[in-house]
């Protein structure tokens, strides 16, 4: 019976590689697994984007690992900004502790709050402060510290 085993990675097309590397290592402290060019025919073949070429970084945090796209090529590419209610709108959530200071270090980095950090009152959440970070490509990080 076919099924879903586990959970590979998830997937980001950035336009400064370098910058989204720098905020995921030195702000969420996850580790660079691996950064290099593929090849651009099997590259193609996947996404179905002529001229494609890009550059592919893993980088790894507790429990998952987050894959890095910068396109090099076509030259062409649309900006894709959703608020949280557009449809196609999705982020990435990551229990932290030390929220205020994340935020404050994010900031470096061009990631600043969408919205206030406000304190949960039902829910699998209840009792945590949550925070809703984007950056520049428009990726939303949501930052759960829970109390103990």
């Amino acid at each position: 019976m076919p099924k879903v085993i586990s959970t590979n990675h998830t997937s980001f097309t950035v336009s400064d590689l370098d910058q989204s590397l720098a905020f995921f290592r030195d702000v969420l402290g996850f580790d660079i697994t691996s950064k290099a060019p593929r090849a651009p025919n099997l590259i193609q073949k996947i996404t179905g984007i002529d001229d494609a070429e890009v550059m592919i970084a893993y980088v790894r945090g507790p429990g998952h690992s987050v894959e890095l796209i910068e396109f090099i090529n076509p030259e062409k590419r649309e900006t894709f900004r959703p608020r949280a209610c557009d449809l196609g709108f999705c982020h990435i959530a990551y229990d932290v502790e030390g929220l205020d200071q994340l935020i404050h270090d994010a900031k470096h980095y061009g990631v600043f709050p969408e919205g206030e950090i406000v304190t949960i009152d039902q829910g699998p959440n209840a009792g945590a402060r949550i925070v809703y970070l984007r950056d520049k490509d428009g990726i939303t990080f949501e930052l759960i510290e829970k109390t103990l």
